[in-house]
């Protein structure tokens, strides 16, 4: 459920398709809190704009945008357009905080999630969830994807989580061909997923591919869902899926290989006539280039 003044879509989400080289904070913890104070600073920064204005603000020229037909709208022109396209945003403002954060060793990729509180002229505030993943550009911290949902009334923690930090901060590695390898693995893993869920069903599933900080947006009223148990728990029973996905539309991965995010689109196995797929986005994470891809964030 999306609030209808955010977007006249479901959900929206931005992603960005390259990071450029920057120098690592020193300690992970230090990347981390640089990464959670840009994700305030611009919640700061749009007191007194209009959501369209203040969401805007965070995204790079190349977003990319997942529709509820089964496409992605690409470039922040058509994001900002597709924004605009609600009325209502021109006078909705927004504030919002992240609860979460996780850092890729480079220091360059990194993920928040959090709630926001959205203001509208003559009616009561309205709550929602938001997961973001980001590049450090040359001019600061700049969104990957982005996606929002709504947060109905009810009990939520606000308080901050311990982040996701890898072992050490290492240096950005800009071989192409290494940041392809580390993309194939994940888009492997992506349909690995997808396989292992029409074999076991998706409770199984997302247990296994989970990890156990995982967060789930979407499935948990109110708050988020997190540990991939409590995930898998909350997903329909069956010894298979009726769903299958794929990481076919796009892969972002950070350049130590140990954070990043897959885009494509879920389809019914049995689709009805007319029926288009979902978009959608996970963030996975791993301890090494070695270990196994496991989702975090969704």
């Amino acid at each position: 459920m999306t609030y209808r003044i955010l977007t006249p879509i479901s959900c929206v989400a931005f992603a960005l398709v390259a990071g450029v080289a920057q120098a690592a904070p020193a300690t992970p913890a230090a990347a981390v809190r640089e990464l959670l104070e840009a994700d305030r600073q611009f919640s700061a920064d749009a007191a007194g704009e209009n959501i369209v204005d203040g969401i805007a603000a965070m995204l790079a020229p190349d977003a990319i945008a997942p529709t509820p037909f089964g496409t992605f709208v690409k470039g922040k022109a058509a994001v900002v357009d597709l924004l605009r396209s609600n009325p209502a945003n021109a006078t909705a403002t927004a504030e919002w905080a992240p609860v979460r954060g996780g850092i890729a060793a480079d220091g360059v990729d990194g993920f928040t999630y959090g709630f926001m509180i959205i203001h509208i002229p003559g009616e009561a505030d309205r709550r929602a969830k938001y997961l973001a993943y980001w590049t450090k550009r040359p001019e600061g911290w700049r969104v990957l994807t982005y996606k929002r949902f709504g947060s109905p009334p009810g009990a939520v923690s606000t308080n901050v989580r311990a982040p996701a930090l890898p072992p050490r901060m290492l240096p950005d590695r800009p071989s192409l061909s290494l940041r392809n390898k580390y993309k194939n693995s994940l888009a492997a893993r992506e349909t690995a997923f997808s396989d292992r869920a029409q074999d076991v069903g998706l409770q199984q599933a997302f247990v296994e591919f989970g990890s156990a900080d995982a967060m789930n947006m979407t499935m948990g009223g109110s708050d988020f869902v997190y540990g991939n148990t409590a995930i898998g728990a909350g997903l329909p029973p069956g010894s298979t899926s009726p769903v299958h996905w794929a990481a076919d539309e796009q892969v972002t991965v950070a350049s130590t290989g140990d954070l990043g995010v897959t885009f494509g689109y879920i389809r019914p196995n049995v689709p009805e006539p007319g029926q288009p797929p979902t978009a959608f986005f996970t963030v996975w994470r791993r301890a090494s280039p070695d270990s196994p891809w496991l989702y975090v964030a969704e």
